[in-house]
């Protein structure tokens, strides 16, 4: 009898053990299908830890729109261009402890046919889970929370370099300008270091005229700028300027020194500047909600900030 009620004991923990093991296995497929394809839905937020979906949003959605795409590593189950689902399937599930698991998932390109190419590589990758008040959410994605983690912090610290040289360019140039209601200096970048940056800097004062930006005035202020850092503060410590007139070449060479070829080639493309131009606008124009579609020089067509999918934002 005592080994009849050993053997079902025994029988009950392996069964047990068992319907875990599926469970998790479940549950790693079911976080699979909230893995960001090219964007993160809302509906992931209750399907990931707070802290991986707070660095997903940031890449996502808090940085300029084109951010996230420059990264392969946030594709994450994309394998082919244009017409490809990723079908996955969940290899394995360890638990590490208690509130931790880790799930190998392998992926293939399935066409929207649903047939696939046999020579078509597999692809691994690692889904990390944990335990929150009970119930498995994602916490990385192939330890991608890192590399979120620190390229945000170099934006953040792009972003304040961008910022502080605007400053200084709205405190010490725009007011030489004829001014308007409101003064957007165009920033690119050339080069930089840990202190100084070298760029292609233009100032612009416009007039807003209904959902148009109308240029006032304008120009350009090249050159290096030193960058210093106190505390938690920057501040811009120098300007060194491109001369005008005859003498503006010879000083480009002698500012610019190595990247003079790179300056030049952004200063001397007006395709490029416009370009520039109208994306910083934008991401100015977004990030302050204004209601705004179009900017325009004097004399030129008007040309939109938006592409005709984003302007629905403002209706």
């Amino acid at each position: 009898m005592a080994k009849k009620i050993l053997f079902y004991a025994i029988l009950a923990v392996l069964l047990a053990a068992c319907q875990k093991s599926q469970s998790l296995e479940e549950r790693a497929a079911e976080l699979c299908t909230y893995i960001p394809d090219h964007q993160l839905l809302e509906k992931s937020r209750d399907y990931m830890t707070e802290d991986f979906y707070a660095v997903l949003d940031t890449m996502f959605y808090r940085l300029p729109e084109h951010e996230a795409m420059d990264h392969e590593w946030l594709y994450y189950f994309v394998t082919g261009n244009g017409g490809a689902i990723a079908d996955f399937e969940v290899v394995k599930v360890e638990q590490t402890d208690k509130d931790h698991a880790l799930a190998t998932i392998s992926v293939r390109q399935v066409w929207e046919d649903g047939s696939f190419d046999e020579s078509t590589d597999i692809e691994e990758h690692r889904l990390y889970m944990e335990r929150v008040n009970g119930e498995w959410l994602i916490s990385d994605f192939d330890e991608h929370k890192a590399d979120c983690i620190r390229y945000i912090a170099i934006n953040r610290h792009e972003q304040a370099v961008r910022q502080v040289i605007s400053n200084y360019l709205l405190r010490e140039i725009a007011p030489f300008y004829q001014q308007g209601e409101l003064c957007l200096p165009t920033l690119m970048m050339v080069h930089e270091t840990d202190s100084c940056v070298w760029g292609d800097f233009w100032v612009y004062w416009y007039n807003i005229s209904g959902d148009t930006l109308k240029t006032v005035s304008g120009g350009n202020h090249a050159g290096r700028m030193t960058i210093s850092e106190a505390g938690d503060s920057l501040y811009v410590t120098a300007f060194v300027q491109t001369e005008d007139g005859a003498g503006n070449n010879a000083s480009a060479r002698r500012i610019f020194g190595s990247h003079y070829d790179i300056y030049m080639n952004m200063h001397s493309n007006e395709r490029v500047r416009e370009a520039v131009r109208r994306e910083q606008l934008f991401d100015y124009v977004q990030q302050n909600n204004l209601p705004l579609h179009y900017y325009q020089d004097y004399g030129w067509p008007a040309v939109q900030l938006f592409p005709e999918s984003k302007i629905v934002l403002f209706d």
